[in-house]
């Protein structure tokens, strides 16, 4: 996949990318790779796997939103991108959604220090980071549902993510889970949680994306509503949504 087919594959989801924004795009996987020599930031480096794997996958969000018949614009929202790692999704959502505002959230400080200088570099506004543990900054009243989207990409199982991410989403808004094929099983053994952070699935949007060699790589987005506040003991303290997840 070239650039071209990039472009042109992400207009079959319905996202359009100007020259403009298709070029930040390519400056952030210069500084990616530059800064992936000195510390750990992807296992993906070829260009046309970064391409697919991250910025397209990013992306899917419009094409979940729609197939599940939610169409209102993103430009405008509050977005927060929980366990942001390298910006994905929330970096490659901010390029394509300009008017989008983003708060990519992360524990770990030199990840943050590498988005800050995409975000100087590619001369974004509205657009914050957060050094934080998920449960921490949950807690903190300038981000508890506060945001319009909760994402995540984060490797944790739903349950855990849905006690990380769901508290920072106003009444309302969505939490929408970046997950791979085995989303059907942790959602049934998520409802529990989802229940308790004030949460009701809509729609578990499948879809197929073509890797390189032509395989398949079949990915799930868990779009999870807001119809209740988040009793105030949740999240448990750092550490215990992962170690002691809510299923049932």
């Amino acid at each position: 996949m070239n650039r071209d087919e990039f472009v042109s594959s992400l207009e079959k989801i319905d996202v359009s990318l100007s020259q403009n924004q298709a070029d930040m795009l390519d400056k952030y996987y210069e500084m990616l790779i530059e800064k992936n020599k000195v510390m750990n930031l992807t296992a993906i480096t070829d260009y046309e796997e970064v391409l697919i794997k991250h910025f397209f996958d990013s992306l899917t969000l419009r094409y979940a939103l729609n197939k599940a018949g939610i169409s209102e614009e993103l430009d405008g929202k509050t977005l927060v991108d929980v366990g942001t790692g390298a910006g994905f999704p929330g970096m490659v959502l901010k390029v394509a959604y300009p008017k989008l505002k983003v708060t990519l959230l992360d524990s770990l400080n030199k990840r943050l220090n590498f988005l800050n200088e995409v975000i100087d570099e590619l001369k974004l506004e509205d657009i914050n980071t957060v050094h934080a543990r998920a449960e921490e900054g949950a807690r903190n009243k300038a981000h508890r549902e506060s945001y319009d989207l909760g994402v995540s990409r984060a490797v944790a199982n739903m349950a855990t993510l849905t006690e990380y991410v769901l508290p920072y989403v106003k009444l309302g808004g969505l939490f929408i889970a970046y997950k791979s094929q085995t989303a059907d099983e942790e959602l049934e053994s998520a409802k529990k949680a989802i229940a308790l952070m004030g949460g009701e699935i809509v729609d578990n949007i499948k879809f197929e994306i073509k890797d390189i060699d032509g395989t398949s790589m079949e990915r799930d987005l868990v779009i999870i509503k807001k119809v209740k506040k988040t009793p105030a003991k949740y999240p448990r303290k750092a550490g215990t949504p992962s170690k002691e997840p809510i299923v049932g």
